[in-house]
């Protein structure tokens, strides 16, 4: 099969997003398919004895630049959609955060009538809006954290001066707290506050990611995942890190967190974090490959934060650990993503 995969990009998981997209697609040419890579950010195409060159290099170094002049931010996706060869049988995603996660992505290839790996527009929507996703989750009886929001104006240069009032925070369970953004993966903008004199700054942090921050409740526990592949929950992982919160340095730099697959928890404990994967992921109309983050309180109860439909297909992520303990390689994972995507008429 001719396969294009897309990555890069030009969101703020974008280097995330070239190591899955360089490791994915060792995995389709292991596999025996023809690969042509994309990166959305620079519109280079990488295909037969260019990309195997581009792959030789560890992880994603050799495939795209980390780094874009600022014009890219404003080139997106449909000159990508329209440009991919006629022949192009299907597309993996591989594009973190932003148009590539948020459903944009998803609703070109649907009009375009070209076939995609994951969740179709409104999955992919609904799984990228926080906000909403825990709306869906409070409606299914889904736990998830108490949570407070605060717009910003539309206009970024307007000034903003958020802040929270003692019944937001009583409601919050006071301090600490954690703010973050209401569409972005990775941990991007998310901080820990441990008090009110740092709440405003935390606030505007997260606006440098979009209008709408989220301020929650923090959950003191442990951080654990389930990755959903299709209708079958994997194994849970607990993530460890090695020191502080579990943020971007922790999730993508070798040593900096330690991994427990499956996780040491009570049998009971563990089946009821993989009932609650599958029903998040079913609320949310996601399909193909999907992950779902808990923290799971002390007191053993799991509190789900978000789903993530693109998750990371890194040498250091998730969900290829959780297949791993399920008894799939890579190449086993990979394969059925693939074959997990619905068939479309052809263009």
């Amino acid at each position: 099969m001719r396969i294009a995969v897309l990555m890069g990009g030009t969101s703020a998981e974008r280097e995330i997003s070239i190591r899955t997209g360089a490791g994915v697609s060792r995995a389709l040419l292991s596999l025996g398919h023809d690969v042509v890579l994309l990166d959305t950010g620079t519109g280079k195409l990488l295909q037969a004895g260019e990309l195997h060159a581009a792959l030789a290099h560890t992880g994603g170094s050799g495939v795209a630049p980390v780094s874009l002049p600022a014009a890219a931010a404003h080139a997106g996706l449909e000159p990508f959609v329209r440009g991919m060869p006629r022949d192009v049988e299907l597309v993996f995603v591989a594009l973190h955060g932003g148009d590539g996660e948020n459903g944009t992505l998803q609703a070109l290839l649907d009009l375009a009538q070209v076939p995609y790996t994951g969740s179709g527009v409104l999955g992919s929507a609904l799984a990228m809006d926080k906000a909403i996703s825990k709306r869906i989750f409070v409606h299914e009886g889904i736990p998830t954290p108490e949570w407070v929001e605060r717009w910003a104006p539309e206009d970024p240069s307007q000034p903003w001066t958020p802040e929270l009032d003692d019944e937001d925070i009583e409601r919050l369970g006071g301090f600490p707290v954690i703010v973050k953004p209401n569409d972005q993966g990775s941990t991007v903008g998310i901080t820990v506050v441990n008090e009110r004199a740092k709440l405003r700054a935390a606030l505007l942090t997260a606006r440098r990611y979009g209008r709408l921050a989220l301020v929650e409740r923090y959950i003191p526990g442990r951080e654990v995942t389930v990755s959903v592949l299709e209708n079958r929950a994997l194994p849970v992982v607990e993530i460890i890190p090695e020191g502080g919160f579990y943020d971007y340095e922790h999730k993508y730099t070798a040593g900096a967190s330690r991994y427990e697959v499956p996780a040491k928890l009570p049998r009971e404990t563990s089946e009821r974090l993989l009932s609650l994967g599958l029903r998040a992921c079913r609320a949310l109309r996601c399909r193909g490959v999907a992950r779902v983050d808990f923290r799971l309180h002390e007191d053993g109860t799991p509190y789900c934060l978000e789903v993530n439909t693109v998750p990371g297909m890194t040498e250091m992520s998730l969900v290829p650990k959780a297949a791993a303990a399920a008894g799939l390689s890579y190449e086993d994972l990979v394969r059925a993503i693939v074959e997990s995507a619905p068939v479309r008429a052809p263009r």
